[in-house]
């Protein structure tokens, strides 16, 4: 009788657009390393910096508190930039928000579907009564309403550096520069060089943007959609304003990256 292969710790899945699931079922970093070892041969740059996507679905509860910062910082060992985590339980998603992670549950990996919760109608527009804050000045006139929870950052974004508006938009008045993460659960304004991963529509917003006045990211993101750009940026967008959305493609929603006029 041939005996039970052993349960791997973790699990590679692919996902469109360029993003791997990776699937835990098991969160102790010096455990995972092993695993991770055996698995790819002792190879670091195995993933060659591939965007990944944390899955708790198979992994039973927790001894304790998960060491996010040794989690992530094996991984990006391996060549691998987690930027968001599904099927997480609800007593932990606080803190991997605070690890700079996305909420993803319901989100579609570029695949065919949208997030149920938004195909129910489009959004409602603020009761004309109540009159909008006065915009803060920015360099461009913004080509999109902003919303009021949204969160300014008028210096650069440095990389390794990571900031999350929750609730609201966010706008970058300096831009950022690769290896820089930014995270809005409603849409994203760059008004300068937009580079590193963009993710807007956090919680499963479909109708956020991105948009952009110097469009060169590493990745973009609408409601769990993703894109990277490993074969380049289009010439029509590139290093130029643009803007990025969700588009019903007839079998569901995909990204579409559109040149945007400013003038």
């Amino acid at each position: 009788m041939s005996a039970t292969p052993p349960t791997r710790p973790i699990e590679f899945r692919d996902a469109s657009l360029g993003a791997t699931v990776a699937v835990l079922r098991e969160t102790r970093p010096p455990l995972l390393a092993d695993a991770l070892h055996k698995m790819l041969g002792g190879m670091p740059d195995f993933f060659s910096g591939e965007a990944a996507i944390l899955d708790f679905s198979e992994i039973g509860d927790p001894a304790g508190p998960i060491d996010w910062a040794g989690l992530l910082s094996l991984l990006r060992r391996f060549q691998l930039q987690p930027i968001g985590v599904r099927n997480l339980r609800a007593d932990l998603t606080a803190d991997a928000r605070r690890a700079g992670l996305a909420l993803l549950d319901g989100a579609s990996l570029g695949a065919t579907t949208a997030p149920t919760r938004e195909a129910a109608a489009p959004p409602q527009p603020a009761p004309p009564p109540k009159p909008e804050p006065a915009p803060a000045p920015s360099p461009p006139t913004p080509p999109e309403n902003i919303s009021a929870g949204t969160m300014i950052i008028d210096r650069p974004v440095r990389s390794g550096q990571q900031i999350y508006a929750r609730g609201g938009d966010l706008v970058l008045l300096a831009g950022m520069s690769n290896g820089a993460e930014i995270i809005a659960d409603g849409s994203i304004h760059c008004y300068g060089p937009l580079r590193g991963r963009a993710l807007a529509g956090a919680q499963g917003n479909a109708a956020a943007r991105i948009i952009s006045t110097n469009f060169g990211p590493e990745i973009v993101s609408i409601a769990g959609v993703y894109k990277t750009f490993e074969q380049g940026i289009a010439a029509n967008v590139a290093g130029k304003p643009a803007t990025v959305r969700l588009t019903d493609g007839g079998t569901g929603h995909k990204l579409t990256i559109d040149p945007l006029q400013l003038d």
